[in-house]
């Protein structure tokens, strides 16, 4: 039988709002707009700063410049450049000569063979400021208005697939850099060694080295 608590006749209490406690709907939207605004301008705040101490670190970073003159394929070049600058990173990236590859980047594969003085030279460790009065032959520079007769052979004797290598393989094998002519597949095979081909040509490039060595080149 359920029991019910006797009526004291007092009234129950109530609480009366107090001015300073009760959050109005129209001060709670405008808190909550505030906050908004403020959590939208932050994330835009913090990427200025962002930015700046990017730039900031990448002036910290950057090496001291320097200015270099040189003779590339018959032309006179003047360039300021970070003194780390490769002579291959120079050529591709400042005179936009894209013939000469980046393989390794280390002077293992040979693909940026390039002529200096008419020696051969690997451009991925050759520092550009160190070539002051320097003359730099590409394979940009080897042909005048026709193909140079090496890089006809190559093509006579389908000497390359993909032709990543050849470019590198034009230079070393060009008559600036052979003082003498080497005749035998022997002596070819050695003179071609330091440039690799991803694709296995090598039978069809002795061949294409010989052509051009008969005809004098």
């Amino acid at each position: 039988m359920p029991t019910e608590l006797p009526d004291s006749g007092v009234p129950p209490t109530t609480r009366t709002p107090s001015t300073s406690s009760t959050l109005s709907r129209r001060a709670f939207i405008a808190t909550t707009g505030v906050a908004a605004s403020g959590a939208v301008v932050a994330p835009s705040l913090l990427g200025t700063a962002d930015s700046a101490t990017a730039a900031e670190s990448a002036a910290a970073t950057a090496g001291p410049g320097g200015r270099v003159s040189l003779t590339v394929n018959g032309a006179r070049q003047t360039v300021t450049l970070d003194n780390r600058t490769s002579l291959l990173d120079l050529l591709r990236e400042h005179l936009g000569l894209a013939g000469t590859k980046k393989g390794c980047d280390a002077g293992a594969c040979g693909a940026c063979t390039v002529l200096v003085d008419g020696r051969r030279a690997n451009a991925c460790l050759t520092l550009a400021v160190r070539l002051e009065g320097a003359e730099v032959t590409t394979v940009e520079g080897l042909a005048g208005d026709k193909l140079h007769p090496l890089q006809q052979a190559f093509i006579d004797q389908d000497a390359f697939q993909c032709g990543f290598c050849t470019p590198a393989r034009s230079c070393r094998a060009s008559p600036a850099s052979v003082r003498a002519t080497p005749r035998s597949a022997e002596e070819i095979r050695e003179w071609m060694s330091g440039n690799l081909c991803r694709c296995g040509c090598y039978v069809k490039i002795v061949r294409a080295v010989q052509q051009a060595a008969a005809q004098g080149r």
